[in-house]
């Protein structure tokens, strides 16, 4: 093979001179030698004269390639193919051109190592088995394609791997048996050198096997999916409601931890044929499996037929699984599973569509409510920078698409949509999304395509009111300003260093402004009501209560003055009355938000804060607890935190019930870690003490589940080397349940001794997963001792870490969650020299939005330090309190108690 630049490698578009149509992919795992190799055959349509094969293709090794034309009837061979290296692209020259309007066959051989890169076809360690991630543009690693979205094609796979070994693909297997020399048929010339090279023997580990799967319908190639390994499995099955079909479910993993996945299981059954009936689409495979593995970069992965993820997205403690474990694996299972229509039948036609795949336009497992504070404010707080990024990113560069893969991609997508659906209605909305959907099965799409499918079913212009949305940076803040004739509302874009200069301040939005009104104990909602100028003037009642972006729907932020803020919150205080808990949420996130961004004094977002103190929903205190956290590296805020979170603790106690409220649950496992952090007293004893037992002992009776992170941090936080020794080993335990494992590796960082934390950062480099490290350097974040070492630890050995994620999803999280917290000036200025000779194009955006946060950080401490200091002194004096200290909680809480 030669290596060479035939063509640009700034244009990272393959040429259209011929497209695939079917894939032939044989391909052999040798798990003791982790290496693989194959065949592959592909079909395609000529659509130009040439003489030129361009494909995509890294890390392989290529033999000579051959062309076989059906109209010129000859073959022909490049023995020596070339590759450009930077654009991942192969070329094949031929010396005769093969003319427009045919057909030609491509075969070529190739092999490469199973290393355990997590991209590609590649190795996860615990115990032989190989797996595959080919999202965004992986499928190249694998085997030799156009691994583009737009090109679609057909696949046949056929795996040959060791007999006493399980062989997964996207489809079922039409035949399975053992290789044997002599009366083994292989009919393909091609594939002669690849089954005369097996070795057999009679013992089952030394024999062959190959297992021929069904044919896929037309799909993209990083959906492709086959995986090799000793695995278990469970079973189930659901019936279609469109057809009355019975289809078998099953999850795989090793054989040690596949009881930990029933509940996985359970979910995909539950939640298939709700699908079928909201999109009005059967599932169109015969099967659906789900693989767990033990090394995956993403969380999970959506491949036709075998969606694939990590360990903490699929398993859980069947005996004592935490209530936020079950929601992590609900969601998990139930986004995937929504993929198999949305993103599998009908795909993106290039990734700058990548939010019609990722936008959740299905119905959430989880409580609305919850969006807000784990999606909508998590993009909003992204979207609110100058390095943002429009939903709609233009990516030239395949190897840029790893960085849209971020909370514009995820939740800001998700947000637009839910406010589009918010304002049109749920069931036109999703009526919108079939008809879309079933006018491009198996098709690529752009999002006018979207918007004229839920145009159709609304009579609404959506691309007029979506546009801005989409294509355009940031999100506006609206400014109330009252009168005694109502209100007057402008729109500015909101960035979290403060008001936008004109430059960055253009586009005018157009805005559902959800108008809430209350008059004579009777709320109205009028979802008409849209701000499509800079501002507008509204005719309302300001003496009775009101508020804008009612139920929390919007993507943007909402600035009232000092005493309208005071106003919502004492009547939002009151219950769900006026206000409901979707608009208590986002008016804590606004306040919060806005005070830091300079709108208002962080003192005044405290006193909110303060005036919801009785409140009822365990969602509000996340929000609460969420935004105190935030806050905290300005000053010491666990009196207050300790005065919130403390009295809850007391009322709730320890101990979970069968019998209580999802709600409470979460709010006792809330209150116990506020509880903890601020260092309150009791709380700590009693969590030690339980830890304690659960050491000497080995029996974790005694630590509800839903307390144990918090348990173990606690312990170790407060304790010395046993406590750090314990919560390793229980890491390096494989049938560790993966919310345990991932508990522990935050509680090793969360220790106080110099000796300790040494060691866990040599353990990071020598002993601890690649995928697992972003929760090493997240826990060493969380702890006030370790930050600046955190950041000084990914500097010192930035060139093994850059390695190790080479290619992967997460390494610009490595990179920005190395530096998150830092908030002096000369960390800031440490962290831009350091980057100025370094190679940024992977994680550029990333480290931008870091850089942006820390300036903004750095302004708004200086800006709220004092502020925030005269606020607490006041309100230990008693003099900012709405009602007496508290000693009890509210009634509802005693009798769930």
């Amino acid at each position: 093979m030669t290596t060479g630049l035939p063509t640009d490698s700034g244009d990272f578009r393959l040429p259209l001179d011929v497209k695939p149509t079917h894939y032939d992919v044989t391909i052999k795992t040798d798990l003791e030698n982790s290496l693989f190799e194959g065949v592959v055959k592909i079909d395609l349509d000529v659509k130009k004269k040439t003489s030129t094969i361009v494909f995509n293709s890294a890390d392989l090794k290529l033999n000579d390639a051959s062309l076989y034309s059906d109209e010129l009837k000859i073959m022909q061979v490049d023995h020596s193919p070339s590759l450009d290296d930077k654009a991942e692209r192969c070329v094949l020259s031929f010396s005769t051109p093969v003319p427009a309007g045919s057909k030609a066959t491509l075969s070529i051989g190739f092999s490469g190592e199973l290393t355990g890169a997590m991209m590609g076809y590649y190795k996860s360690s615990f115990r032989a088995r190989r797996d595959q991630e080919f999202e965004p543009t992986a499928a190249r690693r694998a085997f030799p394609c156009w691994d583009e979205p737009l090109l679609k094609a057909t696949f046949a796979v056929t795996m040959i791997s060791r007999a006493d070994t399980v062989n997964l693909s996207n489809m079922s297997i039409t035949s399975e048996e053992i290789y044997k020399p002599k009366t083994t048929k292989v009919e393909d010339p091609s594939l002669e050198a690849l089954f005369s090279s097996l070795m057999t023997q009679e013992s089952p580990e030394a024999q062959w096997k190959i297992s021929k799967f069904q044919t896929t319908p037309p799909m993209s190639t990083y959906l492709v999916a086959y995986a090799n390994g000793r695995f278990a499995y469970l079973e189930s099955s659901y019936t279609s409601p469109l057809s009355g079909k019975t289809r078998p479910l099953r999850i795989y993993s090793t054989p040690d931890v596949i009881h930990q996945a029933q509940y996985a299981l359970d979910i995909k059954a539950k939640v298939l044929p709700i699908y079928e009936q909201i999109f009005d689409i059967e599932y169109p495979l015969p099967k659906l499996d789900t693989l767990v593995a033990h090394d995956f970069d993403a969380g999970a992965m959506e491949n036709w037929g075998l969606i694939t993820g990590r360990t903490s997205a699929f398993l859980l403690d069947p005996k004592k699984a935490d209530v936020a474990a079950k929601k992590r694996v609900t969601v998990f299972q139930s986004h995937e599973i929504a993929h198999m229509w949305f993103g599998d039948i009908t795909t993106m036609e290039w990734w700058d569509y990548l939010y019609l795949n990722e936008g959740h336009v299905y119905p959430e497992w989880k409580v609305d409510s919850s969006f807000i504070s784990e999606h909508l404010n998590d993009a909003l707080d992204l979207d609110a920078k100058l390095s943002s990024h429009p939903i709609e990113v233009h990516c030239p560069d395949a190897n840029q698409i790893n960085q849209i893969f971020d909370s514009l991609s995820y939740a800001k997508a998700g947000s637009v949509l839910r406010m589009l659906s918010n304002f049109v209605g749920q069931e036109r909305f999703l009526n919108g999304v079939s008809i879309y959907l079933k006018k491009h099965l198996y098709g690529n799409t752009v999002t006018k395509d979207l918007w004229q499918g839920i145009s159709e079913s609304t009579g609404v212009d959506v691309p007029g009111i979506m546009d801005n949305w989409i294509s355009k940076i940031g999100f506006p803040v609206l400014t109330v300003i009252e009168s005694e004739n109502g209100i007057h509302v402008r729109q500015d874009r909101f960035l979290e260093s403060g008001p936008a200069e004109e430059k960055d301040n253009e586009t005018i939005w157009t805005v559902p402004l959800a108008l809430l009104t209350a008059t004579n104990d009777k709320v109205n909602i009028d979802k008409s009501v849209v701000l499509d100028t800079r501002e507008k003037t509204l005719a309302i009642d300001t003496s009775k209560p009101f508020k804008l972006n009612a139920g929390t729907y919007g993507v943007y932020r909402v600035l009232y003055s000092d005493e309208r803020f005071a106003a919502i919150a004492k009547e939002a205080a009151k219950g769900d009355a006026v206000f409901s808990l979707n608009d208590r949420i986002g008016l804590v996130h606004d306040v919060m938000a806005l005070s830091k961004a300079g709108f208002c004094k962080v003192s005044s977002a405290l006193t909110i804060v303060d005036i919801l103190h009785d409140e009822k929903e365990f969602l509000v205190w996340d929000s609460i607890a969420r935004n105190i956290t935030t806050l905290a590296v300005v000053n010491d805020l666990n009196d207050f935190r300790r005065a919130l979170f403390a009295p809850i603790v007391k009322r709730l106690g320890y101990e979970y019930s069968p019998s209580e409220s999802v709600d409470i649950s979460q709010l006792r496992t809330r209150a116990v870690g506020q509880a903890a952090v601020a260092g309150d007293s009791a709380v700590v004893k009693e969590l030690q003490t339980r830890f304690a037992e659960y050491m000497k002992t080995q029996d974790d009776s005694r630590i509800p589940g839903d307390l144990f992170r918090t348990t173990i941090l606690t312990a170790v936080k407060h304790g010395g080397r046993e406590e750090y020794e314990f919560a390793k080993a229980l890491y390096e335990n494989p049938t560790t349940p993966p919310s345990k494992s991932i508990s522990a590796v935050m509680a090793m960082c969360a220790s106080q001794d110099e000796a300790c934390i040494k060691d866990t950062y040599t353990y990071i480099l020598s002993k601890a997963r690649t995928q697992d490290i972003i929760y090493f350097i997240n826990g060493f974040q969380t702890n006030f001792c370790t930050r600046r070492s955190c950041a000084q630890f990914f500097q010192g050995n930035y060139v093994e870490l850059a390695k190790r994620f080479e290619g992967n999803f997460s390494f610009k999280d490595i990179v920005s969650s190395s530096f998150d917290n830092l908030t002096k000036e000369e960390d800031y200025q440490r962290i831009v020299d350091f980057f100025k000779d370094k190679d940024t194009s992977r994680y550029n955006l990333a480290l931008s939005q870091t850089l942006e946060s820390l300036r903004a950080s750095r302004a708004w401490i200086k800006r709220s330090t004092t502020d925030i200091a005269k606020w607490l002194s006041e309100w230990k004096k008693g003099s900012l309190r709405s009602s007496p200290p508290r000693s009890s909680l509210p009634q509802y809480l005693e009798k769930d108690a």
